[in-house]
């Protein structure tokens, strides 16, 4: 099997592109560079593709003996990602930049290009799994598992994805980088947001949007106070709310809902959180069973945010009843359905109440 390796710079893909010729595959080392002016090097585990990172994955390839090239995705990047994380923001979404990067560059894009040229599969360092019959299943490292976030695929994509990595725990990952001989045997992970490595979202996106004055109300509608825009809250949060006035019963407020339209956020106490109905459109199924009326697990969340559920799927949205209340649940984000370990499909949230 012809094999493009997509190689991050970190120890995950590089330990995924060295398995992936063990097992005997014509393997070559892919880069993406998503950025249209990378920095030099990572601000400590913030961000990734960065130049130092290129040149990581450089050093895996010729260490493992493949060839080594790097792909401009910016482009790509810059509207299904950037402006699409942008413009999340502005209708009052919370949106998983992540996860848009793996529907939209890391499979669909370089999927594409790599069939194009005559390769079969994309291999790539997710903790995931997919088993004899083609379904997506969790890593068997639980604390690293990234189904999650590769819910969003379509079946023709996953038909061509090689997760080598997925079944062995991350220490494991790490001491066989260093057996390897590997430099990235010891890197940090990565986290937070790779386009914003400062890790100033609300900067970020002022920048980009702009002033936007709303108000921040009470669940009564008291007006609270002023703020420069509903981009800068989440569904959930409680820090930074700047209120000066405490609640009448002294509880700590958090935002409980965000109308973009007219700039309101609305705060209220933990318990207003709650729901136990989510709506959902943008389906992908991934699985057989993902269709009519079901009873599984719903996953809102990348770590955490599990519970059972029942799915009434109809066409392109879905209904899930929760079988318990689940808080800090936002438009925007995913809602991956599961029976036991599998994947069957997901959706975007669009409500939730």
């Amino acid at each position: 099997m012809k094999v493009i390796a997509a190689m991050s710079g970190g120890v995950d893909s590089a330990v995924a592109a060295a398995r992936a010729k063990d097992a005997g595959h014509e393997v070559v080392g892919v880069h993406l560079a998503l950025s249209r002016d990378p920095q030099s090097v990572r601000e400590s585990s913030r961000g990734c593709c960065s130049l130092e990172d290129s040149a990581d994955a450089r050093r895996v390839c010729d260490k493992i003996g493949i060839p080594f090239y790097i792909w401009d995705f910016s482009d790509r990047f810059q509207a299904d990602v950037i402006d699409d994380f942008v413009d999340s923001y502005a209708r009052g979404e919370t949106p998983n930049p992540c996860l848009r990067c793996n529907e939209k560059i890391k499979f669909a894009a370089l999927l594409e290009r790599a069939l194009a040229l005559g390769f079969d599969a994309v291999a790539t360092g997710h903790y995931a799994r997919i088993d004899a019959d083609g379904h997506l299943l969790r890593s068997t490292d639980d604390k690293k598992d990234q189904s999650y976030v590769l819910g969003v695929l379509s079946a023709e994509e996953l038909a061509h994805c090689y997760f080598p990595v997925g079944d062995t725990p991350k220490p494991e990952i790490r001491a066989e980088a260093a057996a390897r001989g590997f430099s990235v045997a010891k890197k940090p992970d990565s986290y937070d947001i790779c386009f914003i490595p400062d890790g100033d979202t609300k900067a970020f996106l002022g920048r980009h949007i702009g002033m936007r004055p709303g108000m921040i109300v009470d669940q009564e509608g008291t007006k609270l106070r002023e703020h420069d825009g509903a981009y800068g809250f989440t569904i959930g949060q409680r820090k930074g709310l700047d209120i000066k006035s405490p609640a009448a019963d002294g509880r700590p407020r958090y935002v409980t809902g965000i109308d973009a339209a007219t700039g309101t956020v609305t705060v209220g106490p933990r318990e207003a959180l709650q729901v136990t109905e989510i709506e959902a459109d943008r389906l992908k199924s991934l699985h057989e069973d993902f269709r009519g009326s079901l009873d599984c697990e719903v996953q809102v969340r990348a770590h955490g945010g599990i519970v059972a559920c029942h799915a009434a799927i109809d066409g392109d949205r879905m209904r899930l009843t929760l079988a318990e209340p689940l808080s800090g649940v936002a438009p925007g984000q995913a809602a991956v359905l599961y029976a036991r370990d599998a994947v069957l499909g997901s959706g975007t949230i669009v409500a939730a109440r």
